[in-house]
């Protein structure tokens, strides 16, 4: 437990504070930096706001930027914490005026819970029922004007009601190697620990675009470093660390590995059903879909099809093996039967 409130410690003390300070998703701070200012400029509350995209891309980190920014508080939560609706009542109704109301996976508000919520987004005003059968009456309170943060891994499955009631939508994309090696430079200099810029850069190069696992990644080096190094990290360093942790120059991991070879030697290659292969790795389907996949098919290394998840040549060629007779026949399969959403989760 004392190790794990040290690194959420670490975590906290790496964040960027203010917009300024954050590196990368240029076009998201110059849309978040306009609506800030204009919403402060007028006295008002900033509109809801959606943040969504994979993993550790900075969706929390952003949040607390906003509120900064905004110079109010900003309060948290998630969904799967708030079960009833009475326990949303009470947190709308603690709220200041312009506060932040932040609610991690927000796509696991459950239905009563979003009907409590649309008019305190709409409205600024709480519904509540007293009583039971004919002599329930209604009551509605009226809230401050708060700002609701929503983030999500899975924007596909909130309810369009509710994606409809917020009036600032934010993307956030995969970094790019050169802001990678930005924020490994930043967090370095925070925690005081000497690396070199080849070093930082091959760090990038390995953190699958998330600023989170380069900062993690920066973490364990740190500690590689200190032990069986001089507590310098240099390039050669790096790379006997990244290996201890399997991390390969790539970014893929155990898992990835372990998905990809199981593709190839137990499916030939696909196509496979997004259940079962996460039930053939041993892990959970939502980790499967929302942590490891994006990285695979952002890398060419995963195509979806109708049919399931196919091996693409790259892959063939990372593992070092080689592709079935039928592979070439896959490989054409008509552009127009790829898809965004999967089908085929068996």
């Amino acid at each position: 437990m004392a190790g794990q409130r040290l690194d959420g410690d670490l975590e906290l003390t790496l964040r960027p504070k203010r917009l300024h300070e954050y590196i990368g998703q240029e076009r998201v701070k110059e849309r978040l930096g306009i609506f800030i200012q204009a919403a402060a400029q007028r006295g008002e509350a900033l509109d809801h706001v959606l943040l969504y995209g994979p993993p550790g891309l900075g969706k929390t980190t952003l949040a607390h930027i906003i509120a900064n920014e905004l110079g109010v508080n900003i309060r948290f939560t998630s969904g799967p914490a708030i079960e009833r609706p009475g326990d949303l009542a009470s947190i709308l109704t603690n709220l200041e005026d312009r506060e932040v109301l932040f609610i991690d996976e927000v796509h696991r508000l459950s239905r009563q819970v979003e009907e409590v919520l649309y008019p305190a987004m709409e409205d600024f005003a709480l519904d509540l029922i007293l009583g039971k059968g004919p002599g329930a009456r209604s009551l509605r309170l009226d809230l401050p004007r708060f700002t609701l943060i929503g983030a999500t891994t899975r924007p596909g499955l909130i309810a369009s009601p509710l994606r409809d009631r917020f009036g600032v939508l934010i993307h956030l994309d995969f970094y790019r190697p050169e802001e990678l090696e930005a924020i490994v430079l930043r967090s370095a200099s925070v925690l005081q620990c000497q690396v070199e810029r080849e070093a930082a850069r091959e760090i990038a190069r390995r953190s699958r675009g998330t600023p989170r696992i380069a900062n993690r990644l920066l973490r364990r080096l740190r500690d590689f470093a200190e032990v069986r190094g001089e507590g310098r990290l240099t390039q050669e360093v790096v790379e006997a660390g990244l290996e201890l942790l399997a991390v390969d120059p790539h970014g893929l991991d155990q898992t990835d590995r372990r998905i990809l070879r199981l593709m190839a030697e137990s499916y030939q290659g696909g196509p496979v059903g997004l259940e079962t292969l996460a039930a053939a790795v041993g892990e959970d389907v939502g980790t499967v879909e929302d942590v490891v996949e994006p990285y695979l098919l952002q890398q060419g290394f995963l195509q979806r099809t109708p049919r399931g998840r196919v091996l693409t040549s790259r892959a063939w060629e990372h593992l070092g093996l080689v592709p079935p007779p039928n592979f070439a026949q896959a490989q054409s399969l008509p552009q127009q039967l790829q898809f965004e959403e999967p089908v085929d989760r068996r």
